[in-house]
């Protein structure tokens, strides 16, 4: 059993008083207090959220104690690593990780298969599939969505009354008219720069495309899928949509921030999480008010269109010696009710589409759940990190923007995505 690491409170100098008077550990009725240690990531939970929960949870699971240490995400990865593989039993027994993570640990070894749990208590079936995919590998289930964003378009208000534009396009083909309308007079339509691959992603995704796929011969063998008619569907899309505004074709959208650029005031459009609001509003106080937000349309109304969903996962190390504290530690933190509590402290998006309601007072992370709904993630190889290490994507995207052919420089992306997914970059 772990020692108790918490920094002394009442209650648990009142608790800590009573083990000694109950003598070896021993409450009053016989049960052992446990420690479950808990990895959490620098600015994904406020210090009060972690208090709240914390004080919570001890309060509702009295032989349990809590050490929540939170993490950096500068070389987390290794960290992982190592702690999974630690034999001591004073390593973490839940860890956040990025949800495009998981696949690499498990295939690492040292993961928790959290399938059982996951079908019978944390209500998998209405999970986010851009979080719960990610932590599913070989059919098995070991990461537990806990909390998700994703891109929206933010769009200056004033440039779109202009316009003559009174609502949000609902349709691609119509944020395609909106945005020629708006890309007048020295107003650029749209910011977008040329190698924004997530949002490239998306549009494929919307097409039936994907950026690589697993061959069906062979589990775990991956193929950059760029070069097929659903993915140069979506590329096409992009070419038509940067067209509308004077983003860079060989760079990416930090360089320059866009944030800085629609700051200036004469671009109507971006494609970027809602809190990028803040620092445009930093950069120019004039546009407090008036920005807004919607989904990123999808090729039918009704249906937003495909994003990248962001976000993060808890799993469970094997080696953990206490796997069902762990587990009851997850099922509260993915619940209804720290959920609700997470989303309206962070602005995120819950887990769950049914619990998007606890955000529909915030305009942006509102827009953001509606698409969430409809959110992917990267490939799920263990290897994709080597793509994203060398991204033939974006070499791929500015070569066609620059006029290249594009079904040319597809097939030469797709072989380099391959390539990476089977030497894992080595």
């Amino acid at each position: 059993m772990k020692p108790h690491r918490r920094a002394a409170t009442p209650l648990s100098l009142a608790l800590s008083c009573a083990v000694l008077l109950a003598g070896c550990g021993v409450l009053p009725g016989g049960d052992e207090r446990t420690t479950v240690t808990v990895w959490l990531m620098r600015g994904s939970a406020s210090p009060a959220f972690v208090e709240r929960f914390t004080e919570d949870f001890e309060k509702e699971h009295e032989d349990i104690d809590l050490d929540v240490r939170v993490q950096e995400w500068t070389g987390i990865g290794a960290k992982v690593k190592k702690a999974l593989k630690e034999e001591d039993g004073d390593g973490p027994d839940v860890i956040e990780v990025g949800n495009t993570q998981v696949a690499q640990y498990v295939d690492e070894g040292g993961l928790y298969d959290l399938t059982l749990e996951s079908a019978r208590d944390l209500g998998m079936d209405d999970w986010l599939p851009g979080l719960a995919e990610p932590g599913r590998h070989n059919g098995a289930q070991y990461g537990i969505p806990w909390y998700a964003a994703n891109r929206v378009v933010i769009y200056n208000k004033d440039l779109f009354a202009e316009a003559g534009i009174t609502r949000p396009p609902r349709t691609r083909e119509e944020w395609i008219a909106d945005t020629q309308k708006l890309n007048t007079g020295g107003n650029q339509g749209i910011y977008l720069a040329g190698q924004d691959w997530y949002t490239l992603a998306g549009f494929i995704w919307d097409e039936g495309g994907d950026l690589a796929k697993e061959t069906k011969e062979s589990s775990g063998d991956w193929r950059g899928s760029l070069h097929t008619a659903e993915a140069l569907r979506g590329m096409a899309f992009y070419q038509r949509l940067q067209a509308l505004g004077r983003g860079p074709r060989d760079a990416d959208e930090e360089h320059p921030a866009q944030t800085g650029v629609f700051a200036g005031g004469d671009v109507a459009q971006i494609i970027a999480v809602p809190g990028a609001a803040r620092a445009i509003e930093e950069k120019n106080p004039e546009l407090k008010g008036k920005l807004g937000y919607f989904p990123v349309p999808g090729k039918k109304a009704g249906k937003p269109g495909a994003v990248f969903t962001g976000g993060s996962d808890l799993v469970v190390p094997e080696r953990s010696d206490d796997h069902s504290g762990a587990v009851e530690v997850i099922a509260a933190l993915a619940g209804k009710k720290w959920q609700t509590d997470l989303a309206r402290t962070m602005n995120y998006v819950p887990n769950k589409a049914k619990l998007a309601p606890a955000v529909a007072g915030e305009a942006g992370v509102a827009a953001m759940a509606v698409g969430a709904a409809n959110g992917r993630a990267t490939p799920n190889s263990p290897r994709w990190a080597a793509v994203e290490a060398d991204n033939p994507i974006k070499g791929y995207m500015t070569a066609v923007l620059t006029g290249g052919a594009p079904a040319t420089h597809a097939r030469e992306a797709s072989r380099e995505i391959t390539k990476a997914l089977r030497l894992g970059g080595l």
